[in-house]
C-alpha cells in the first residue's frame, strides 16, 4: 500500500452537475464513474464537494452514500455563489497540499478555467494533478495545465443519450419507425469524434524517438504513457478502441511501428523503434526514386521529393519511422550510405544523388 498514490478529490459540483445535465439531455450527474476511474489510479483519502446544497437535494444523498464530504457554500445577498465556492475550494486544496505531504495526487473536478492557477500552484508544489470535466462545458485552457485530464463523458459507465434527429414533416407511425431509428444512429455516428490510429502511430513513434535520443535509457511502456499524457493530458487509448495501453502497443508492434521487448518489470515492456523492417524498405524506396529522377535530369531537389515517394508508395510517412521531418529522414539515409545529400546555395535547396 505504501506504493499507492494518495489522492485528494475536489469537486466544483455546480459546474460539473449542471454541465452534465445541460449536455446529456437532462440526465442526472453520476459520481460512480469518477470514483471507479480514480480507484484504478490510487487510494482516494479525501473527497470533498462544494456547492449550495439547497439546489442539489437528490445529489446530496448520492454523494453521501459515496462518502463525499459536502462543503456548504450558501448563497448570500449581494455575493457571488460561484466565486465563494471557487475561493473556498482553492484555499482548501492548497492548505491540504502543505499539511498532508503524503497526498501525491489532486483531482480537480471542474471545467472552469478559473481553477487553472490552482492547478499550476499544485504542480509547483510537486503534486500530480488530474482534471475531470464535461467535454462541452470545459474551458480549452484547463486540460493542458493538468498532468492528465479525464472527460466525464468518456468514462466507463457514463450513459450518453443519442442525439435527436431534426424534426421533419409529420409522417404516419408505420412509415416513420424504421427511418427514425436509422437517423438517430447516423446522427450519433456523425457526432462521435474520429480517432485516427495512423495519426496516433506517428505521435508514438516520434515520442519514442525523442525519449531514446534525449534522456537515454530504456523506454518502458509506463514511461511512454506518462510522456504521451504530458504532450496531451486528454490522451486515452480507449478513444482509439483499445482496452489497455498494452493492447495499443501490441497493435503498433504488429504494424512494425514499434518493437516490444521484456522490460525491467512484469507487464511493463521496453519499447523501441524497429532497427530494420519498414525503415530499410523506406530507404530502399528513397534510393530507387532518387535514382530514377537523377537518371532523367541530374541531382534531385529535396523540395517535392516526398510527393514523388508517395506516388510510388501512398502510405509512406517518415514520421511513422520516428523522424520529425523529411529532411531528418533524408539525412539518416545519407548517413546510412543510401544517398548523397548536400546543400546547394544556387538553388537554395538540398540536392540528392544516388550512391
Amino acid at each position: 500500500m505504501d506504493q499507492e498514490d494518495r489522492i485528494a478529490l475536489f469537486l466544483d459540483y455546480e459546474n460539473l452537475a449542471l454541465g452534465a445535465r445541460d449536455h446529456h439531455g437532462g440526465r442526472p450527474f453520476d459520481f460512480r464513474p469518477i470514483a471507479d476511474a480514480l480507484a484504478e489510479r490510487g487510494r482516494v483519502v479525501v473527497r470533498r464537494a462544494y456547492a449550495d446544497w439547497s439546489y442539489f437535494d437528490e445529489d446530496r444523498r448520492m454523494l453521501t452514500r459515496s462518502h463525499v464530504e459536502l462543503i456548504e457554500i450558501p448563497q448570500r445577498m449581494g455575493a457571488s455563489r460561484k466565486n465563494a465556492a471557487d475561493i473556498k475550494m482553492a484555499v482548501d486544496a492548497v492548505e491540504l497540499a502543505f499539511e498532508r505531504g503524503y497526498i501525491s495526487t489532486f483531482v480537480i473536478c471542474t471545467g472552469d478555467s478559473d481553477f487553472t492557477p490552482l492547478v499550476h500552484k499544485l504542480r509547483e508544489l510537486n503534486k500530480r494533478v488530474i482534471g475531470v470535466g464535461v467535454e462541452k462545458s470545459t474551458s480549452a485552457l484547463l486540460p493542458p495545465a493538468c498532468d492528465e485530464f479525464l472527460y466525464y463523458d468518456r468514462l466507463e459507465g457514463v450513459d450518453i443519450p443519442p442525439a435527436r434527429a431534426r424534426r421533419g414533416r409529420p409522417t404516419r407511425p408505420a412509415e416513420a419507425a424504421a427511418p427514425a431509428d436509422q437517423d438517430l444512429e447516423q446522427v450519433a455516428a456523425a457526432e462521435e469524434p474520429v480517432r485516427d490510429v495512423d495519426a496516433l502511430a506517428v505521435v508514438v513513434a516520434q515520442t519514442v524517438a525523442g525519449l531514446q535520443g534525449g534522456a537515454g535509457g530504456a523506454v518502458t511502456a509506463s514511461r511512454l504513457k506518462l510522456t504521451l499524457l504530458r504532450k496531451d493530458p486528454t490522451f486515452s487509448e480507449s478513444d482509439y478502441g483499445f482496452r489497455t495501453f498494452g493492447e495499443l502497443l501490441r497493435h503498433l508492434a504488429a504494424h512494425n511501428v514499434v518493437e516490444l521487448a521484456e522490460g525491467p518489470a512484469k507487464g511493463d515492456p521496453e519499447v523501441s523503434l524497429p532497427e530494420h523492417g519498414d525503415r530499410e524498405v523506406a530507404f530502399g524506396l528513397l534510393r530507387t526514386v532518387v535514382g530514377e529522377l537523377a537518371a532523367a535530369g541530374g541531382p534531385v531537389a529535396l523540395s517535392g521529393l516526398k510527393n514523388q515517394l508517395r506516388r510510388a508508395r501512398p502510405d509512406f510517412s517518415e514520421q511513422k519511422l520516428g523522424y520529425r521531418s523529411f529532411l531528418q529522414f533524408c539525412k539518416a539515409a545519407a548517413t546510412g550510405g543510401v544517398v548523397d545529400l548536400a546543400w546547394n546555395s544556387e538553388v537554395d535547396d538540398y540536392l540528392l544523388t544516388p550512391r
